[in-house]
């Protein structure tokens, strides 16, 4: 399973510039659409943008709809929030579960304009029926993001834990939970305040899971 979006953030690849991707260039290069896009999702992995911008802007092209999808994260990442949005809503009409979570992750945004809680909520749900897959990895951590921020919907750490938890579960045990900490830890405008308790309550669930990382960042932050 790839890194994920958000989503989220916190991994990164080790391999050297010219190994990157490798698996998927010589089909990339012929004009694979799907190895396109697999080749730009490695390189946004690994941080640079404009290489990733490159490849999926020829995967989209090719018709790859995950591609449009990230092409709405890397514009969001560079905060141009109306031509993520709109490439966002083109990716989930046309039927990729990463654009209807990226979607949703800009309708919990003010910085993407009005919100709309409930509808992000109805995507991510639909997103979490595709089980052992990256998109429902992604979902079940933002739904569980949005319940225990309590932003236009009633805090619910119990719910939050549940959907973390599943999300988990199909990835790493209690990297989600980590990873929830870690954004109240650091924050995202328009979403997030950052929250030192909360980054606290989530690092040690994550820690009690066995995750080390969590572990770690729980006993730096306690010591602050």
């Amino acid at each position: 399973m790839k890194p994920i979006f958000l989503l989220l953030f916190l991994f990164t690849l080790s391999a050297r510039a010219d190994e990157i991707g490798s698996q998927y260039k010589e089909q990339a290069e012929a004009g694979d659409a799907r190895a396109q896009y697999y080749l730009a999702d490695t390189w946004f992995s690994s941080g640079d943008d404009a290489k990733a911008s490159f490849w999926a802007e020829k995967a989209a092209k090719g018709g790859d709809v995950d591609a449009m999808a990230l092409l709405s994260q890397i514009h969001f990442k560079q905060a141009d929030y109306p031509q993520a949005k709109t490439l966002a809503q083109q990716a989930t009409i046309a039927g990729s579960k990463r654009g209807a979570i990226m979607l949703a992750r800009l309708l919990v945004n003010t910085q993407a304009g009005k919100t709309d809680y409930p509808r992000a909520i109805e995507l991510l749900q639909n997103a979490t029926g595709d089980s052992d897959t990256d998109s429902a990895v992604d979902a079940q951590m933002l739904l569980g993001l949005i319940y225990a921020n309590g932003v236009e919907v009633v805090q619910d750490d119990a719910k939050a834990e549940s959907w973390l938890k599943r999300s988990s579960d199909i990835s790493r045990t209690g990297y989600a939970e980590y990873w929830a900490g870690m954004v109240f830890l650091q924050g995202e405008k328009g979403f997030i305040t950052p929250n030192k308790q909360k980054a606290l309550y989530w690092l040690n669930l994550s820690c009690t899971e066995g995750f080390d990382t969590g572990c770690e960042e729980f006993e730096a932050l306690s010591g602050e």
